[in-house]
This record gives structure tokens, C-alpha cells and sequence, in this order.
């Protein structure tokens, strides 16, 4: 009988052990929207801190996304390690959705996330504008909410009463962080104001899990193209930023305990052509007004195709037949059929998709020309198979073997990558199978 309460109280103690050990630990994630692994293996970027941390630690010269490639399936899939079929975030705004409405809430995630996995291990987590987050359980959280999904609208106000705790901000303001005023959240100070907010959160929660969502270098490559100096000058911000997180990750003394991981949710590509699948949809008689047999719903360089009636085969078969009649429609897109959809992890609503070639992107009008001239942009949402459209990874710190390269990762791979980091049960699909990332520890 002692020996069994021995037995008991040893592991008991190793169980609190464990857990304080595991609290001990940090993973700062970091994403830059629109992140190309060039930003950190080219000099030619002004990124210091992202090389730095690549020379620490592991990175990997592509991450593979999922289908579609666009900000918020893709985060989603980060903290998830689910493809959006299984996650449920098909896009960033729902299909048919009324103006302004995107997936805000964290309860339209249909799977396990890291917010849910750390506060189930008693852990603690915070983020600052991850997207798909508004009501998380996230103990430290800025989320992203606007008003009729214009980003140029007050963001403090429309997001206020989603943070929480709810005097986080004035708790930064008392610290001797500044304020946070709407001016601040305009988009030539956004990122350096969630890098501010980061490392607040840092210093003064200390979570073990950090989620950080730098959103300036997407604005910049749409609005200017893949290389434009406006591109640097958003890199240059939010590397300055990332200095700013990894100094509050000192000045706590966590430096030793605390694992930084950088990566983001899809490359970029140039496009000067529009192409508008429904305008076909319409002059065949698919579409009419508001009525429709078949409708393409378009986001960057893909077009998913919905039936007015689920699996309509015979309505799904007359479409792929118009695009195949269309004279030099494989030099815009090719089509990705529901087999292609469902091995990937797309969304298994969907009969087909149009994965647009590069130098195009997909429009939603009916009526006009099919094909149209537009003005040089950088565009995302491609079928995640060539270079441009990937994205990267770095890891660096606690439980990370220095100078080891991977070819290749999928973004799949990311949230059981931070399980394993803070020790609890894995979530997802992905692997932690891959010995040049973890250290022994």
C-alpha cells in the first residue's frame, strides 16, 4: 500500500513537473500575409531579423498551401493542420454572403484548433489580428472584425468589443505602450501598431502561445505587383516589427524557453488579365438575373463552381463542356475536377474549379467581356503547384535544431509542429516526422 502511494505521488509530482515545464515554454507565431521565401534568402530584402532567425534555426525554401491560397482558408489550415474541406473556411468570405460578411467567428471552424488544444492543456494563448478568431478562446486576443469588409473603416471601434480581456488595450496604455487610436490601424502604421500590440502581450502575459498576423506586405503586392518598392518598404516595417517582438521576448528572460516561428498563408503572382468564367454561364442560359443553374464564385486565381442544386451532374457536365470549347481557354486556366478538389482537401461543396494560369485572375461579373485587360497587380488563390504561390517558414529558439534546411514543407505540417513544441497532443493531419527541425530535447 506505501508503495502505491509512492507510485502516486511520484507521478503526480512528474505530472506538475510536466506541466510547469510545458508552461515554461513559449512559441511566438509569427505570419506575414503574402510572405515569399525570398524575403528571407535574397539580401537584396531589407529583412535582417528574418535572416537572423533563419541562421538560428530551420527554414524552408517552400511551403506548400492549400486550395485556394488566400488569407483566410490558409491561416485557418496553420492552426488547424486541416485542409479547408475539412476545416470549413472555404474562402475569406462565405459563398453568397451579404456585403461584409467574412468568417469572422472561430465558431465556424469545424475542427480542433491550437486556441482549443493550449487552454485544453491549461496553458494560456494570445493573438493579434489572426483571422477567424472573434470569440477564441484565446486569453490575450485582438482579433480581426470590420464593418462591411472595407479595411479602410474604423478597425478600433468595429473590433473593440471583440477583445479581450476587454482593458487589454488600456493595460498597454498603463505600461507605458501609448495608446491605440484609430489612426493607428491605417495601413502605414497598421503593422508597426501589431507589433506593438504583439510584444505588449508578450511581456506582459507571457502565453505560451503567441499568434501574430502582420497584414501589410498583401496590401502592398496587390496594389503594386510582386517587386515593387512599396513591397520593401511593407517588409522593411514588418521586419522592424519582428525585432520589436523577439526584444520583449528578452527583456522577459524568455529567450531560452521561447521558440519563434515565421510563416505565412501564399505567395504572390503579377496578373494583367481578368477572366469571367459566369459571363460564359450567362450567355448559355446557366445564369439569369438573380436565378441560376450554375454559378462560378471567384477569389484570385481560382473559380469554384456551384449547381443550384447539389451534384448536378448533367448542369456540371454542360459547363465543363463550354469550357472546353473555348478556343484558347487552357492558356487561362485548367479545370480541376471533383476528384483533383477532394484529394487536395478543397471545398467539397463545389462540382469543379478553374485554377487560373499565371498573369491571370478570375472575376465574379456576368456581363461584359470574358476576358479583360487590367492593371498590374499582384494577385493570390492559385492551385498551390509553382513557385510563385508558395510561401515560407523559419523556426528558431527552444527545441529547434541551428542550420537545417527543408526543401519543401506543407502548411499542414505547422500546427502539429507546435504541439510537439509545447507538449501537448497533437491536432491535424500534418506530421512531426521531420528529424532537421526539433532539437533533442
Amino acid at each position: 500500500m506505501l508503495v502505491k502511494r509512492i507510485l502516486f505521488v511520484a507521478f503526480a509530482l512528474g505530472g506538475m513537473l510536466q506541466v510547469r515545464a510545458q508552461s515554461a515554454k513559449h512559441v511566438v507565431l509569427i505570419s506575414i500575409d503574402g510572405l515569399r521565401p525570398e524575403f528571407y534568402l535574397d539580401p537584396a530584402w531589407p529583412a535582417p531579423h528574418l535572416r537572423q532567425l533563419k541562421q538560428q534555426g530551420v527554414y524552408a525554401r517552400q511551403v506548400v498551401g492549400v486550395f485556394p491560397t488566400v488569407t483566410y482558408p490558409s491561416h485557418t489550415s496553420i492552426v488547424t493542420g486541416q485542409p479547408p474541406g475539412k476545416h470549413g473556411i472555404y474562402y475569406n468570405t462565405p459563398f453568397e454572403a451579404p456585403k461584409g460578411r467574412w468568417y469572422w467567428e472561430d465558431s465556424s471552424i469545424k475542427t480542433p484548433t491550437l486556441w482549443k488544444a493550449v487552454k485544453h492543456a491549461g496553458l494560456t494563448s494570445g493573438a493579434v489580428m489572426w483571422p477567424v478568431t472573434v470569440g477564441a478562446p484565446i486569453d490575450y486576443n485582438f482579433p480581426v472584425r470590420r464593418a462591411d469588409g472595407d479595411e479602410k473603416t474604423d478597425q478600433l471601434s468595429v473590433t473593440r468589443p471583440y477583445i479581450t480581456p476587454a482593458g487589454m488595450l488600456d493595460q498597454m496604455a498603463a505600461a507605458g505602450n501609448g495608446t491605440v487610436t484609430a489612426d493607428d490601424f491605417k495601413y502605414r502604421d497598421v503593422d508597426r501598431t501589431i507589433g506593438r500590440m504583439g510584444a505588449f502581450i508578450f511581456k506582459q502575459y507571457q502565453p505560451a502561445l503567441l499568434a501574430i498576423h502582420f497584414i501589410q506586405a498583401d496590401h502592398a503586392q496587390h496594389e503594386h505587383g510582386r517587386d515593387a518598392p512599396e513591397v520593401k518598404t511593407a517588409v522593411a516595417v514588418i521586419d522592424s516589427m519582428i525585432g520589436r517582438v523577439i526584444a520583449a521576448v528578452e527583456e522577459s528572460g524568455q529567450t531560452s524557453n521561447t521558440t519563434i516561428i515565421v510563416t505565412g498563408d501564399h505567395g504572390f503572382v503579377d496578373a494583367t488579365q481578368s477572366v469571367a468564367p459566369n459571363v460564359l454561364l450567362e450567355k448559355n442560359g446557366l445564369i439569369s438575373g438573380d436565378d441560376w443553374k450554375a454559378k462560378f464564385y471567384t477569389t484570385g486565381g481560382s473559380a469554384f463552381l456551384y449547381t443550384k442544386k447539389a451534384g448536378d451532374a448533367a448542369t456540371t457536365q454542360q459547363v465543363e463542356q463550354l469550357l472546353r470549347q473555348l478556343p484558347h481557354g487552357d492558356q487561362w486556366f485548367r479545370i480541376v475536377t471533383k476528384k483533383e478538389l477532394e484529394a487536395i482537401g478543397a471545398n467539397p461543396e463545389v462540382e469543379l474549379a478553374l485554377a487560373m494560369k499565371k498573369g491571370f485572375v478570375a472575376s465574379n461579373a456576368i456581363k461584359g467581356p470574358l476576358i479583360r485587360t487590367k492593371p498590374l497587380g499582384g494577385a493570390h488563390g492559385y492551385y498551390p503547384d509553382f513557385d510563385e504561390i508558395y510561401t515560407g517558414f523559419i523556426a528558431a529558439g527552444n527545441g529547434i535544431k541551428k542550420g537545417s534546411t527543408l526543401a519543401r514543407l506543407r502548411m499542414l505540417d505547422i500546427a502539429p509542429v507546435i504541439c510537439r513544441l509545447l507538449g501537448i497532443p497533437p491536432i491535424g493531419n500534418g506530421t512531426v516526422a521531420l528529424p532537421d527541425i526539433f532539437s533533442n530535447r
